[in-house]
């Protein structure tokens, strides 16, 4: 479903622009090229049902991607920003004894323990001209339930679940970004999303090759190098997390008009503040389009568009999806009333990988998933976030659970207790805010803990602040109420 996606691309836009990077250009043949030379590396490396890619947003990670779907394996993208200590389990969790990469990760690789194929090692020249004398191999019959993708994320507790999305969730999700936002071959879209986080993957990844458009890929996140992307490639659509959209605002030297020929200017991934919102649409003279969607979801589910705006709204679901609105006994609640998001769609979810009972407390009997997001309808079906009802927070776009960070704080061997919560953060969204208790008679500084945590914990969960207090307050059962951490100041 996904490789042939590729080659009707293919052949209806072969010598067309696909992908490119800052190193690379690829055209829907070249692309095609590309991927059955990562399609035999798979096959040649490994009998494992599933592949781990641990690559930035690139042309690479587009062949690599297809590469292992048309070599019939499930693909593990792995998330570069975590520390060894933290991504090693979920190699071991996955069974993964290869890893694609690039020697820029070698250090992280080596340490994880698993056989590594580095690609900017490969004769990748000589494959490309010996193409032409082989057969192209035929594309694997594959159910559309079967597992496209497993994708790691905090998911509801401190242990990260593994979410697997299905050859349908991916090629419907695509399909249906695409009717919906009306994007067609002429449109050209930025991807500065890593590919490990669901947006980057489909969206920015997935959606350019449905619609049969290009995109032009940043590895590495910076605003100088989007604004002169916008520029300089023709971008049409961009979509990113908001803190990457206030980056781009502080950016002095972009210019006013640069958003003029940009048809789609999207943000997910995290609320938008109202300042950047509001600063879009003064200096830009540009609306920021939210979205919303999980990686349990594949993930778009609603999307605001140029010609359906409401204030304060994430949109209305897109193509074939359902929202409604349930309370704690799971009924529907009245319109304008406030309750938790349930979502319903082919781009649900198959489940958490090896974990039923998550399964079952997330997906209904009829399909339906429960977000853990509070919100409401309006009476013309637009969709409105009023809080979370997880305590998850959401660093620069990528989900941190409090649990997590106090697990590692609580090893230190001074500390008693340990309690997280977020703050706003003009730059990240929000970050990571500790409260700690020490042991009787032990004590701590806070850059010492924060130093003990970076050791163990990727630099965006490390808290921006640690306040050490005498005891942490708890309800009558002994349960942490983070929401008077604060009061303890």
């Amino acid at each position: 479903m996904l490789v042939e996606m590729l080659l009707d691309a293919a052949k209806a836009r072969g010598d067309a622009p696909a992908v490119a990077d800052a190193n690379v250009r690829l055209n829907y043949k070249r692309l095609v090229g590309l991927s059955r030379i990562m399609c035999d590396e798979v096959a040649r490396q490994t009998d494992h049902d599933k592949v781990g890619v641990m690559l930035p947003a690139s042309a690479m990670f587009s062949g690599c991607m297809f590469g292992a779907w048309w070599a019939r394996r499930t693909l593990v993208p792995l998330n570069f920003l975590l520390a060894a200590a933290e991504l090693g389990p979920l190699v071991e969790r996955a069974g993964l004894d290869l890893i694609l990469s690039v020697s820029h990760f070698r250090p992280l690789c080596e340490s994880l323990g698993v056989r590594t194929v580095y690609l900017d090692e490969l004769p990748l020249k000589r494959r490309f001209l010996s193409l032409a004398l082989r057969r192209q191999p035929p594309v694997p019959v594959v159910s559309a339930d079967e597992t496209a993708v497993l994708l790691f994320t905090s998911g509801t507790s401190a242990k990260p679940k593994g979410v697997e999305l299905t050859y349908r969730n991916l090629r419907q999700n695509s399909d249906d970004m695409v009717a919906t936002a009306e994007i067609g071959p002429e449109h050209r879209l930025l991807n500065c999303l890593p590919p490990f986080h669901v947006f980057g993957l489909t969206v920015s990844s997935l959606v350019p090759i449905a619609a049969g458009a290009s995109s032009f890929c940043i590895p590495r996140f910076s605003p100088a190098a989007i604004a002169r992307a916008i520029k300089d490639e023709g971008i049409s659509i961009f979509i990113a997390i908001p803190s990457m959209h206030g980056a781009l605002l502080r950016l002095k030297s972009a210019p006013d008009d640069l958003m003029k020929n940009v048809y789609l200017l999207g943000s997910g991934g995290e609320p938008l503040a109202e300042n950047i919102d509001n600063g879009f649409r003064k200096r830009f003279g540009a609306r920021l389009l939210q979205g919303y969607g999980l990686t349990e979801t594949s993930p778009v589910s609603t999307l605001e568009l140029p010609h359906a705006l409401r204030d304060g709204s994430i949109g209305r679901p897109i193509r074939n999806v359902e929202i409604r609105i349930a309370d704690e006994r799971g009924e529907g609640v009245a319109v304008g009333a406030e309750g938790e998001i349930w979502i319903k769609g082919p781009h649900i979810m198959k489940g958490y990988y090896n974990d039923p009972e998550s399964t079952s407390n997330v997906l209904t009997d009829d399909g339906w998933f429960k977000s853990g997001d509070a919100g409401k309808l309006d009476d013309d079906g637009f969709v409105y976030i009023t809080g979370r009802i997880k305590e998850m927070l959401i660093v620069g776009g990528e989900n941190v659970h409090p649990r997590e960070i106090e697990l590692v704080l609580e090893e230190h061997p001074a500390i008693a207790e340990a309690g997280v919560i977020g703050q706003q953060d003009p730059s990240r969204g929000e970050v990571a805010v500790a409260f700690v208790a020490c042991e009787e008679g032990e004590s701590a500084t806070a850059s010492e803990l924060r130093e003990f945590a970076r050791k163990k914990l990727a630099g965006f969960k490390v808290p921006r602040e640690i306040h050490i207090v005498d005891e942490l307050p708890r309800g009558a059962t002994g349960k942490l109420l983070r929401r008077k951490l604060p009061d303890c100041l």
